[in-house]
Order: structure tokens, then C-alpha cells, then sequence
């Protein structure tokens, strides 16, 4: 456990410094104190590190998130607020804001990433199923509509055209009529 630490906190430290581009399992290795080997036996692949690395800084936040969340009326205002929310945790944190920043290595972009990031949008929305017990029957496809709404208002979404406000009247008005009423 002590390695796995390591090389994720190497590899957070790489992300913020340099950006995705320049993760690579020697790289990091090397920045852990650990062997390539060693990564490889707690990975398996250069983009199973960045995708664990990803979603252990997203959930680092998470606290401040889940307590904006407390406080919603209905599954819509749930998922809009999660959308309002984790995009102003990854604007608001060094490794993940690195997002905007990538070049050709963009981690939303590999193979499998959809895969890999809809058990984290799944805990993301655990709290929703049980204050809300009426979505759990949908909650497959509110974890689709997340994750595809989440990668677009975090990757695509400018500030300036979109306040938190503007975004969640944006986000209401369009999920309103497809979530589950309470």
C-alpha cells in the first residue's frame, strides 16, 4: 500500500509540474523511488496510473462537494449541483485543472476512460440513490447522462460564458423534464 501511495503522489506531482504529456511509468518510477516494475505490478498500464491518479485527486474533494449536495430538494437538483460542483473542483485543483492544459495525451480521451470513470460518477451519485430512492431504478442512465455532461461542462464549458448561477439554470432546464420526481 505504502508504494501505491508513492507512485500516485509521484504521479500527481508529475501531472500538476508538467501536465499529462510528460507521465510516463520511468518517469514516475523514478519520482516515487520505486522500480518500473513495481508500477507496472500496481497499475498494469501507463493509463490505468493516470486514470487512478485522476479520480484520487477528484475524490479528494469530494468532502466539499458531497456537503453542497446535502442541501438539494430533488434528484434534478442533485445532478445539476454535481455538474456545478465538479466543475469548480477541477478548476480548483492543480492536478485537474492540468485537464485544460493537456495536449495529445488527454486522459478523457483513451481507450477505456468511460469505463474507467463510471465507477467514480457511481459513488458520486450513491448519496442521490439513497436520499432519492425513486432513481435508483434510472440510476445506470443518470450515471451515463453525469458522465457525459460532467466531461462537457468540465472540458468545454467556458466561465465566461457560463456562471455557477447560468450554469445550473442551463443544467435545470434541461434535465428538469428526464430525472425522477421525488
Amino acid at each position: 500500500m505504502r508504494s501505491r501511495t508513492k507512485v500516485l503522489d509521484a504521479t500527481l506531482a508529475l501531472i500538476t509540474r508538467d501536465g499529462f504529456d510528460a507521465v510516463s511509468i520511468a518517469g514516475v518510477a523514478k519520482a516515487a523511488g520505486v522500480s518500473r516494475q513495481t508500477v507496472y505490478s500496481i497499475f498494469g498500464s501507463r493509463e490505468d496510473l493516470v486514470s487512478q491518479a485522476v479520480a484520487s485527486a477528484a475524490l479528494g474533494g469530494l468532502d466539499d462537494v458531497l456537503t453542497r449536495l446535502d442541501g438539494t430538494g430533488s434528484p434534478c437538483e442533485y445532478l445539476v449541483e454535481l455538474l456545478v460542483a465538479g466543475r469548480a473542483a477541477v478548476r480548483g485543483n492543480p492536478v485537474l485543472s492540468a485537464l485544460h492544459r493537456s495536449g495529445r495525451e488527454h486522459p478523457f480521451f483513451d481507450t477505456g476512460m468511460v469505463s474507467r470513470a463510471k465507477p467514480v460518477v457511481r459513488q458520486l451519485l450513491a448519496p442521490m440513490s439513497e436520499k432519492y430512492p425513486e432513481t435508483v431504478p434510472e440510476i445506470d442512465d443518470i450515471a451515463d447522462i453525469a458522465l457525459v455532461l460532467g466531461l462537457s461542462v468540465v472540458l468545454f464549458d467556458d466561465p465566461e460564458m457560463h456562471s455557477d448561477d447560468e450554469l445550473r439554470r442551463f443544467l435545470t432546464r434541461w434535465l428538469g423534464p428526464s430525472m425522477p420526481k421525488p
